[in-house]
């Protein structure tokens, strides 16, 4: 590096000296070892080949101003080891999404690297494949890890912490397969500062991306949710650990075909998990192994529906089984809104100390609900209720039994 006329602990900007350095060691195929130190860089604009290692938590690369710190459009593979990227709080330039900006790269590989300061967000990739592993991100103004497009990229064993608007971000421009996975990563302290009702604020938020799977995250003290999918089709949420949410701490929303959420844990959060909006084609879910508790019935915001403090909402061709449910203050479980139910079983449940163990829909046009073999204890009004949007429009179904609503069969559940 030095050859190249790149020293470290200047206060001068060196970004140029490493763009010579870069460039020439892709031309030969060669790695590039950066040594311990601060390193003053800007408008580095990454190779088509490149292997780029520093040593780990010592080599600093920190934004000097003007416009970008380390970005590429198209690359063949790309790999980044050991760096602390330092946005230093400034100001990227327009069109610049973040402190890491890669756009077209087909095997990308970020592994114990660390992203702090950024003025917007840490990382953004779009159409990118690869792995995104063993990194911290901290203290990012918009989002942490952004993601469009992915053409195959695993996002894995990173911690993501005091982001402004979200955590971990996989979306895609149009609706379609995706397959990303997002696993083993912790996240925390995501705000929402451009406000919104949970557009923004979110541990870990897919959107339009299909086939994605996140499992056995640590998403923690979220705004909005800890994990949130609007229009996921084919979605997998599984043993992942949700405490503190703001809102809904599980949510798959919007025109989704297809969400496996099970065996996840809810520990605090305005609602716990939800598989709704129907009405713009949300359907055809499993619900299975969750524990949902500890909810409150304050929310971000005026809820127009049927507010918060609700354990497991679902609308759809979807079955909830095997779930445990405690401290639900409104319902343990919402089964449908308005006419929007249809082919929905709550099997095998156990709900307590809730203030209605199961409210389901009867106004005209619901469709079918199995509501059956669950355990109901402890609630503070009754057990298994109809209602008409928000309103109770029955009395404890449990005990008088659904004549009167064909679409709905209640049996065999044990209430105490």
């Amino acid at each position: 590096p030095v050859a190249f006329g790149l020293r470290p602990g200047g206060f001068d900007d060196q970004g140029q000296a490493l763009s010579r350095l870069l460039k020439a060691a892709a031309e030969r195929d060669a790695p590039v070892a950066l040594p311990a130190g601060t390193f003053v860089v800007s408008n580095v604009v990454l190779p088509r080949r490149l292997v780029l290692s520093g040593v780990s938590g010592a080599t600093r690369l920190v934004y000097g101003g003007g416009g970008h710190l380390l970005a590429c459009d198209g690359a063949e593979h790309i790999e980044l080891t050991g760096l602390v990227l330092d946005g230093a709080d400034r100001r990227l330039a327009e069109g610049v999404q973040a402190t890491l900006d890669l756009r077209g790269v087909a095997r990308l590989v970020v592994d114990g690297c660390t992203f702090i300061g950024s003025g917007r967000s840490a990382v953004s990739l779009a159409g990118c494949g690869g792995r995104v592993t063993r990194s911290t991100i901290s203290g990012a103004a918009n989002v942490g890890l952004y993601s469009v497009d992915a053409t195959g990229l695993e996002i894995a064993g990173n911690t993501v912490t005091d982001c402004g608007n979200g955590g971990i971000l996989v979306h895609r421009r149009t609706p379609g397969e995706d397959g990303t996975m997002v696993t083993g990563n912790r996240v925390q302290r995501i705000s929402a500062r451009n406000g919104g009702t949970g557009q923004v604020g979110n541990g870990i938020n897919v959107f339009r991306a299909g086939s994605v799977m996140v499992s056995g995250n640590h998403v923690s003290d979220c705004a909005f949710s800890a994990i949130r999918s609007n229009g996921g089709s084919n979605l997998q949420v599984t043993s992942n650990t949700c405490l503190r949410s703001g809102e809904t701490a599980i949510y798959s929303e919007f025109a989704f075909e297809g969400a496996v959420i099970s065996n996840n844990i809810v520990d605090g959060a305005a609602k716990g998990i939800s598989i709704v909006n129907f009405n713009e084609g949300g359907r055809l879910g499993v619900c299975s192994g969750n524990l949902v508790r500890n909810l409150s019935a304050k929310g971000p915001y005026e809820s127009s529906g049927a507010g918060f403090g609700i354990g497991i909402t679902v609308e759809a061709d979807t079955a909830v089984t095997g779930n445990v449910i405690e401290g639900a203050p409104s319902f343990g479980m919402q089964l449908g809104w308005g006419s929007f139910l249809r082919n929905v079983t709550a099997t095998g449940n156990v709900i307590r100390k809730a203030g209605t163990g199961i409210a389901v829909s009867v106004v005209e046009g619901a469709g079918a609900a199995i509501i059956s073999d669950n355990v109901i204890s402890e609630t503070k009004n009754s057990a298994i209720v109809g209602h008409r949007w928000g309103k109770a429009a029955t009395g404890d179904l449990a005990r008088t039994g659904p004549a009167g609503f064909p679409h709905l069969t209640v049996e065999r559940n044990h209430v105490g």
